[in-house]
């Protein structure tokens, strides 16, 4: 997990998750360590990482930026639901089997994003499901919640591995052949447990 600085922000972490509610859920780390890290801090934080991953662009940002400046109590209310489904999905993705507290959460999230769909004609004839644009504070938690709950009802549930650094446990999809794959990024959480090996070596050595 590479940070701009020394206070872990989502303008710094890595997107690694391979599916946008894995995303989600690493913007907390650490959970069960002495010092577990919080990168959604603020509201501006949850829009941040919507841009990042692609579900917001600038204007659309912008706009929520706004309106969270202008109602303050509504974007607290709204980061505190980006908190607790975030913790929904990690837990639906961690535990065997998911508690039916946390489905029915999950399932509730989903279908609320659902009913805010709108059919919409598309430039090629077609048709789409789209959100359509709003103040709604909360608009970006719903695609959070129906890609998680695409992918707990689909075969690529079996790939969602947790990062083997007890200080990260991020998760992420499993996309390699032989499904072997352990951390989050090698160059960060690997090559840590690697130095941790070497320098083990060399004690018993000594």
């Amino acid at each position: 997990m590479s940070e701009a600085d020394d206070v872990p922000r989502v303008e710094g972490m890595d997107l690694i998750g391979g599916d946008i509610s894995m995303d989600f859920v690493n913007t907390a780390s650490g959970r069960t360590g002495p010092h577990p890290t919080e990168r959604l801090r603020a509201y501006a934080d949850l829009v941040t990482w919507a841009e990042r991953a692609g579900l917001l662009g600038p204007e659309r940002a912008d706009r929520l930026r706004r309106a969270a400046a202008e109602h303050p109590v509504r974007a607290g209310r709204a980061l505190e639901a980006a908190h607790t489904l975030r913790e929904v999905i990690h837990r639906v993705f961690t535990r065997t089997p998911a508690a039916d507290a946390d489905l029915e959460a999950l399932a509730r999230a989903a279908a609320a994003a659902t009913a805010a769909r709108h059919l919409e004609p598309q430039p090629d004839g077609g048709y789409a499901f789209v959100w359509p644009e709003s103040d709604e504070l909360e608009q970006i938690l719903w695609p959070v919640a129906l890609s998680a709950a695409e992918l707990l009802t689909s075969k690529d549930r079996a790939r969602v591995k947790e990062c083997a650094n007890d200080s990260c446990r991020w998760l992420f999809l499993d996309r390699s052949k032989n499904r072997s794959r352990r951390w989050c990024l090698m160059r960060d959480c690997g090559n840590q447990a690697k130095a941790r090996r070497f320098r083990a070596r060399m004690r018993e050595n000594r």
